[in-house]
């Protein structure tokens, strides 16, 4: 009879990675980013455990999107008070918080449960080049977002 394995928690060996968002498509960077918090890039991914790594994404104000979504992308969000829904473009959020876009693009490809929620602590999103945790002696992971591109 075949067994499933199940690593063991302890097992799980968590990196850190440290990607550039300069001149990366959104959806594209958002995927692979969900992936590898999620673990599926490893051999030992099981779906129902944590075995990711974590995710330091910086320069999210320097982020791009494809064809007319820069003025026709919106994002809602809503006080939970009757006429509090409020609606932003791409471009009035990217110049006001640039990191909830790559925040909102990645959580939505994360399971919708209390797994998805603990993921999701794991990604760190940073406005400019600079980021606080060099201490975890983040690797520089290089994606390819622009197909045909640099």
């Amino acid at each position: 009879m075949t067994k499933t394995h199940v690593p063991a928690v302890d097992s799980i060996n968590r990196r850190w990675y440290v990607i550039d968002a300069e001149n990366q498509r959104l959806g594209r960077l958002a995927s692979e980013v969900a992936c590898i918090l999620r673990g599926k890039n490893k051999p030992e991914y099981t779906p129902h455990m944590d075995t990711g790594d974590f995710v330091v994404i910086i320069n999210a104000e320097k982020i791009a999107v494809t064809g007319q979504k820069a003025t026709r992308k919106f994002y809602r969000r809503h006080s939970g008070r009757p006429g509090g829904m409020k609606v932003e473009s791409f471009e009035k959020l990217q110049a006001r918080i640039p990191e909830r876009i790559i925040e909102k693009a990645v959580k939505g490809m994360l399971p919708k449960n209390a797994l998805g929620r603990r993921l999701f602590t794991k990604l760190k999103v940073y406005a400019g080049p600079d980021h606080p945790h060099d201490a975890q002696q983040p690797e520089i992971l290089s994606l390819q977002t622009i197909p045909g591109g640099n």
